[in-house]
């Protein structure tokens, strides 16, 4: 059913207070994509809307990615036991205020959407050992209070420079605002080096921040059991290659690499993870 702006509903979902959550595909890390399908398998996410692509993204090419071909998508799931809405899609590449805000339409037509909080990762010069922080970025500042007693780092400094396009976040959390929704844009560090593949490290810290606020009440065992796995193969490779070590012994010492060492120890972790070590 079409409403008149360039979205589809499959059906109404049964939601009456939610929370919407949205994740962009293309994040460091894969990390939108990873933390929507997460929260979409644990609570049983159910797709109802959809916003239609042609008027936001080129139909000329489609990227493949594992020898899959890949159309851009952007869809909303509902999981109305807990009152949440998740969004998963493609970044527009054109047009951005009217897909940002047909997004916004479905949240409070469909949804009676209360709250928003957008994913964001960001590249880091620093080991993956180090403890991952999430940094916010709120549209207000009674929505910074109300988040005072999370593990956030509310206090980030920031200017578009002039001449330059807001973010996506910024502009969607201007949007919200002039709706009188609550928002926040939650970023988190992802070490270069694993920006290509996944970083469940970056993917437990968000998925903890939202459960924790959202009641959730979701059982992360596997998540870190994956984890786990994770941090062991990246323990072999420092173990079997004396120079990835001595990279990442330097990272966690806070000194930095040569743009040439930076490229070197990407190929070498892909590698050996390509490889199944």
């Amino acid at each position: 059913m079409n409403q008149g702006y360039p979205t589809t509903i499959y059906q109404e979902p049964d939601l009456h207070q939610s929370s919407l959550v949205l994740g962009w595909s293309e994040d460091a890390g894969d990390l939108g994509r990873k933390v929507t399908d997460y929260l979409n398998l644990k609570l049983k996410g159910q797709e109802f809307a959809e916003v239609e692509p042609e008027d936001f993204f080129p139909m000329g090419g489609v990227a493949i990615k594992d020898n899959i071909a890949r159309f851009p998508e952007s869809k909303f799931y509902a999981c109305p036991e807990h009152e949440l809405v998740i969004f998963q899609t493609d970044s527009p590449l054109t047009e951005w205020y009217k897909f940002l805000d047909s997004v916004l339409d479905v949240a409070e037509r469909h949804c009676r959407v209360r709250e928003l909080y957008v994913l964001g990762a960001m590249i880091s010069f620093s080991a993956h050992t180090t403890p991952r922080q999430l940094l916010a970025v709120l549209n207000s500042a009674e929505t910074k209070e109300v988040l005072s007693q999370y593990d956030l780092n509310r206090d980030m400094d920031y200017q578009t420079q002039p001449g330059e396009r807001p973010t996506l976040n910024s502009f969607l959390l201007w949007l919200a605002r002039e709706r009188n929704i609550p928002g926040v844009s939650v970023w988190v560090p992802i070490p270069f080096y694993l920006a290509a593949m996944e970083d469940l490290q970056a993917q437990r810290k968000v998925l903890s921040f939202l459960n924790e606020r959202l009641d959730l009440k979701i059982d992360f065992s596997n998540l870190d059991q994956e984890i786990r796995k994770q941090n062991e193969q990246l323990a072999r490779a420092r173990s079997r290659f004396p120079q990835i070590d001595d990279c990442i012994n330097r990272l966690e010492s806070n000194l930095m690499l040569s743009e040439e060492e930076n490229g070197e120890l990407v190929r070498r972790i892909e590698d050996f993870v390509r490889e199944g070590n």
